[in-house]
């Protein structure tokens, strides 16, 4: 076959409004997980029992650790299909997502098994008692019988986002967020079920989104469902494997620099932590739109590598990059001018006001000192180049841990909020010098 003819059939014209038509459906889908949050904490909180809200805030916090430790089910499984997308190769396709699937139910499953020496050493490592520690292990407990339907949905997810299926994302977001917000306030206060309540409700939304994305995963595919064989090929698995393992690897190092920011800055005094609590909801708030880009990335990337087409490539490049600092330009500029007003509305307390007002300006800057790195992430896991991934992450955590020894030291928490925003640039620039080359040898192995 003629690989150049084949590569031009395969051609596709990438557009701002096909950047968009992923980028905002799943900015928007991943906006409602917030809102979710101030739900559980407001239903928790009307119960009026402080340590029930103290109990859900950890129980919750030790779950999203481990969930968000397998979000390499969700990255892996957006960049293998959308090669097999931009291949044409439905056959492949659904072999990815039944590979993923399998997975994901696995992980899910051991997890279930594993569940009570994980909350055991959950209580332990946050040093939960008494009736905190009750409200955590109820929270946990119940929880955790829905990290199969959680996982799945990782995978499901991850497949629609290769498919570029933005809109079926969001549909799929807002459904499982939807129905648990919903039934944390009905059996959370209309029943008075507490913390129980905001659990069940959350196992509800998380099994209803598995199951809506499972039928319209299934029903868009074609007769001729891949063998077991091809399924649980021995290269493929391998190759998803390696794949999965450099993910996780650059996960455990990321949540590692953000924990690390949370215990330096405890070391600073309750007023300054609280203050960098707040202010990192900036950062988180700049997360979701430059997410949307990256998947947006992901999914045109590894397309366009599955298409064998450098052009889409290069545009598709051209246009997330364009997107992703102009949105974070404006959104700083935001944060900038409203900061004090958002800070006011964060906390009631002057002292922690007028110490996020002081380190504003680091907080406001991380939509752009981050853009490039949630973008480079997002070209990285859509080419699959999982190893260079992991590597330049280790490299930016070695360069923020020189920052943190060095100026902390002399700026205190300056010093830390500069380090972080340095951390956050050299991810970027680590892998975007990698790009360029990376892309050639692809393609001219394509070729």
């Amino acid at each position: 076959m003629d690989t150049r003819s084949n590569s031009h059939s395969l051609a596709f014209d990438v557009t701002h409004r096909l950047v968009l038509s992923i980028a905002i459906p799943m900015t928007l889908g991943f906006m409602t997980t917030p809102l979710l949050g101030l739900t559980s904490t407001a239903v928790v909180g009307h119960m009026g029992d402080p340590e029930a809200l103290a109990g859900l805030a950890i129980g919750a916090m030790l779950f999203d650790l481990i969930l968000g430790s397998f979000n390499f089910l969700r990255a892996s499984t957006t960049g293998l299909t959308a090669q097999a997308y931009g291949r044409r190769d439905q056959h492949e396709q659904q072999a990815v997502f039944w590979r993923a699937l399998i997975s994901a139910l696995g992980c899910g499953l051991a997890l279930l098994c594993l569940s009570p020496l994980l909350m055991a050493a959950g209580l332990r490592l946050m040093g939960a008692e008494g009736a905190i520690a009750e409200a955590t292990s109820t929270y946990f407990s119940i929880r955790m019988l829905a990290a199969p339907a959680a996982l799945a949905n990782y995978a499901i997810l991850g497949f629609v986002l290769g498919r570029g299926q933005g809109n079926v994302g969001l549909l799929l977001q807002a459904l499982i967020n939807g129905i648990n917000i919903l039934l944390s306030i009905y059996l959370g206060l209309s029943l008075g079920w507490g913390v129980a309540g905001v659990a069940w409700a959350t196992m509800a939304g998380e099994t209803a989104g598995a199951i809506a994305g499972l039928f319209i995963v299934l029903s868009g595919f074609k007769a001729g469902r891949p063998a077991w064989s091809e399924i649980f090929s021995r290269h493929r698995l391998a190759e998803l494997f390696a794949l999965n393992r450099d993910i996780l690897i650059r996960t455990f190092v990321l949540i590692g620099a953000f924990t690390i920011m949370t215990r330096i800055g405890t070391s600073f005094g309750a007023i300054t932590l609280a203050a960098n609590a707040v202010l990192m909801n900036f950062f988180l708030l700049s997360g979701y739109y430059l997410d949307g880009l990256a998947n947006a990335a992901e999914q045109i990337t590894g397309r366009a590598i599955g298409a064998r087409y450098r052009p889409a490539f290069d545009r598709g490049l051209k246009l997330t990059t364009l997107w992703s600092f102009g949105l974070a330009a404006i959104v700083s500029a935001f944060f900038f001018l409203a900061g004090p007003w958002l800070i006011s509305v964060l906390t009631t307390s002057s002292e922690v006001r007028e110490a996020a007002g002081i380190y504003l300006p680091w907080a406001a800057v991380t939509g752009l000192t981050g853009a490039l790195a949630f973008l480079m992430d997002g070209v990285f896991i859509g080419a699959t180049w999982s190893v260079d991934m992991r590597n330049r992450m280790l490299m930016s955590f070695a360069g923020y841990l020189l920052m943190l020894a060095v100026f902390v030291p002399l700026f205190g928490n300056h010093g830390l909020w500069l380090a972080m925003n340095a951390f956050l640039l050299f991810r970027g620039f680590f892998l975007a010098v990698l790009v360029r080359p990376r892309a050639d040898q692809t393609f001219r192995a394509a070729q």
